[in-house]
């Protein structure tokens, strides 16, 4: 099968953190503090696939303020973070949700992925993943991770959805555009 018909079975997306959602790049301040830098691209897509009736959850690693709180303001449905084995996470979400693994898509970039990767319906790996990742990957983005890759993916996946229309006419008629509005951009 394509990745045309794999992406149009989509209705959950979920994505790593580190390399994938951000650059992989985290810089400490003195005081002890992470920062890590977001692409406001991934954002808006994020905040579109969920206008599209898409639901995204996030399976990191690490456990980080900055990311969970980079999670609240995009409404992110579902949310890990300190995770070893990803195949937990999956398989609770696909029960919750009521999903077939092929209505699952997984966005990674490295070797911690590939085994939900290897799962789901239709896998992505962001442009600068490992090369493992790549060869196990449905679509691979043009994109680096932290640098629109996300977004990349969503845009293929709501574009064989056929979703822009619903997304459009959401933005036009909801009572909160002016919010949604506000979030697509910063």
């Amino acid at each position: 099968m394509d990745q045309k018909e794999l992406a149009k079975k989509v209705k959950l997306l979920i994505m790593d953190v580190d390399g994938t959602l951000s650059d992989g790049r985290f810089f400490v301040l003195p005081s002890g503090e992470s920062l890590k830098s977001f692409d406001v691209k991934d954002g808006t897509g994020i905040i579109f696939a969920g206008l599209a009736g898409i639901k995204t959850a996030i399976i990191t690693g690490k456990s980080s303020e900055t990311v969970r709180n980079r999670a609240k303001e995009l409404h992110i449905d579902e949310y890990y973070e300190g995770v070893t084995d990803k195949t937990k996470p999956f398989l609770e979400l696909l029960e919750k949700y009521g999903l077939e693994k092929e209505e699952v898509a997984y966005v990674g970039d490295d070797i911690g992925d590939a085994e939900v990767m290897g799962m789901v319906g239709f896998s992505a790996a962001v442009g600068d993943a490992h090369p493992l990742i790549k060869r196990i990957s449905h679509y691979i983005a043009k994109r680096y991770g932290g640098r629109g890759a996300v977004r990349e993916v969503i845009d293929f996946i709501l574009e064989v959805q056929e979703k822009w229309p619903e997304i459009f006419t959401k933005l036009k008629n909801s009572e909160n555009s002016d919010e949604i509005l506000k979030k697509i951009n910063s």
